[in-house]
């Protein structure tokens, strides 16, 4: 066995980068499985192409998976890797810039052939594993093709079945570099191949011979402890944020005491709340994959009108779609959660490259005066929160509501401690009861102090009434052409919002006093870089706070107040300036506007700089 030397670290990143079909989604989630079963914190960020197979050995189909893990409070991915595992060169020329200077590179060496280096753009002559560019590297040349394929050269696979396991290889390396057990990923690939013996055999040996090449080559002179972090005790798994969103779904379902009916059509990247919502048939949960985002939504807005929890998803794209029926469900005040994970837009645009550029059409992409409710998720498992947040808003208010996720938290991962239903707001549902013959004309628009009507469940006696998108009388629901009714329903349905400021939080600052030079106001999946970007400028003695916005409409009653202590505001955004137009708008702040919109996160690094620049 090699001699080695054991490093205690406070925490780590690493990006694993290849082809879109050299497994990197699933090393990376393997490894991160593994990090969080041993206690670590974590962050995750996967960025893949949007196609299925992009094109092999080009820079367009480099998929990666970064990873930020520590003994500490884990906020983001990290801003730059630690280690770097290539299985080409396209994934090196993609994603080195984003490696430290002293960085460990481990790179497959038979990805740097002369037919990668062509698909890469990269002159033969200019091989970076030979001609000292990466100088300032700790580099790590390892033929990890033809290892794999020695480990199951009896086998009896064939070489395009066996190159296919060679992501195991580098997994069982990084197990050994990190001190990580390999047995939770040996029962993953026994569930996920044990119909495939011989690929399960094939897949676990190469497993095992990653970890045996480090235990016994020279190549790898230090191994690293990265020791548990200190967490509030509970039960934790690692979660994704459209797994957090379909919990949180299902929990206030299961608190309310209605079923769940969720309506919608494939769409990236949202997919996954179906894919997960459908395993919980035994909760009472319906999933219907509609034929088209029209007859999804309408299938929702009919399950709420027949009483149960009505839930649609989509991304940008599909929330166009939906535009004629959130109207629809505005108009008959119907209770209604409209998911949307954003992407990068317009149009198609860049379906698996998180945004932020949605805020507007949730806020006003519709025709006429059509308010809805607007709550934004800021982390993976924030997701759980706002998702039953919208549900609990939506039920109480008769309301639709808007659940902002985005892609960066959707697909990232980090600890989530379970939490317990009795910690759960109450959501208290209440439907009209039925009537007598002798009892007063029913009257479907008579409100309540929060202005919600009544939910009347079709076929309750006595309920009879008029649906449909046609301008309602008030409080008898018939159909009205009036013009002062219109007025008046229109500022009901407005007040109706308005009203949700009194059922939530009160804003807080989340890091920093609550006065001071300048308040750094974020929203959504920037939260993690904002926070640690605050963190190091209070760090340097600069008079900076940070606060995150998860109720957007209404605003927290007291979130004008907080933006008038701070002499100037700055509020970055994956766009190119919403909720700061907003935040001027309602306010009278004048706001400075942050933007980035390349379809990836912010770096703490940067917000700091610019941070700087202001308060300069």
């Amino acid at each position: 066995m090699a001699k080695t030397t054991e490093n205690e670290l406070e925490s780590v990143v690493i990006r694993f980068a290849g082809d879109s079909g050299d497994g990197m989604q699933l090393t990376g989630t393997q490894f991160s499985n593994t990090t969080a079963l041993f206690g670590n914190d974590i962050a995750t960020f996967p960025d893949f192409p949007a196609e299925i197979r992009a094109p092999i050995g080009t820079l367009a189909g480099v998929s990666g998976y970064q990873i930020h893990f520590g003994s500490k409070k884990i906020n983001t991915p990290g801003d730059m890797s630690d280690v770097l595992v290539v299985m080409n060169v396209a994934a090196l020329k993609a994603n080195l810039k984003g490696l430290r200077k002293g960085g460990v590179i481990i790179a497959n060496s038979d990805g740097f052939d002369s037919k990668n280096m062509r698909l890469a753009n990269v002159p033969e002559d200019k091989n970076p594993l030979t001609d000292g560019s990466l100088s300032e590297y700790d580099v790590k040349t390892i033929d990890v093709t033809k290892i794999t394929r020695a480990a199951l050269a009896d086998s009896g696979m064939g070489t395009k079945e066996i190159d296919r396991c060679k992501n195991m290889f580098v997994l069982g390396l990084i197990y050994w570099m990190y001190h990580r057990d390999m047995q939770s990923s040996i029962e993953f690939i026994t569930s996920k191949f044990g119909k495939n013996e011989a690929v399960m055999n094939a897949n676990i040996k190469v497993l095992q011979a990653g970890w045996s090449y480090g235990e016994t080559t020279e190549m790898f002179a230090n191994r690293y402890n990265v020791a548990p972090a200190q967490m509030e005790t509970g039960i934790y798994r690692s979660i994704m944020g459209n797994q957090a969103a379909a919990y949180g779904l299902i929990s206030a379902s299961v608190k309310c005491g209605l079923p769940l009916f969720y309506g919608t059509y494939p769409i990236t990247p949202a997919s996954d709340i179906l894919h997960e919502l459908s395993k919980y048939k035994n909760f009472d949960i319906k999933t219907f994959q509609a034929e088209d985002e029209i007859a999804a939504i309408c299938s929702s807005i009919g399950a709420a009108f027949g009483g149960s929890l009505a839930i649609t998803g989509s991304s940008g794209p599909g929330i166009a779609l939906k535009g004629e029926a959130i109207g629809l469900a505005t108009m008959l005040e119907m209770p209604l959660v409209i998911v949307n994970v954003q992407r990068a837009g317009p149009s198609t645009g860049m379906p698996t490259k998180t945004e932020q550029a949605d805020l507007m059409q949730a806020m006003y992409g519709r025709n006429g005066e059509c308010p809805v409710v607007i709550v934004a998720a800021q982390s993976p498992s924030d997701c759980f929160t706002m998702a039953y947040e919208a549900c609990r808003i939506a039920l109480q208010h008769t309301i639709p509501v808007f659940f902002l996720s985005d892609g960066y938290i959707a697909n990232g991962a980090e600890p989530w401690k379970f939490p317990q239903s009795d910690d759960l707001p109450e959501i208290k549902v209440s439907f009209a009861p039925q009537r007598a013959a002798d009892d007063p004309k029913f009257m479907p628009y008579l409100r309540d102090e929060k202005l919600s009507r009544p939910w009347a469940i079709p076929g309750t006696k006595g309920l009879e009434h008029r649906i449909g998108g046609l301008e309602k009388q008030n409080e008898t629901g018939n159909i009205s052409y009036d013009g002062d009714n219109h007025e008046l329903m229109t500022h009901l349905r407005q007040e109706k919002v308005d009203r949700v400021a009194d059922n939530i939080p009160l804003q807080s600052i989340d890091t920093g006093a609550e006065t001071g030079d300048l308040l750094i106001l974020g929203w959504g999946g920037t939260y993690g870089a904002l926070k640690t970007a605050t963190t190091i400028l209070r760090g340097e003695g600069l008079n900076v706070s940070h606060a995150h916005v998860r109720y957007i409409n209404p605003f927290p009653k007291n979130l004008g107040d907080i933006l008038k202590n701070f002499k100037t505001v700055v509020v970055p955004e994956l766009n190119n300036g919403q909720l700061v137009k907003i935040i001027r708008d309602k306010y009278f702040v004048d706001a400075i506007p942050y933007n980035k919109i390349q379809g990836q996160p912010f770096m703490s690094d940067e917000v700091v700089k610019k941070i700087k620049e202001i308060l300069a």
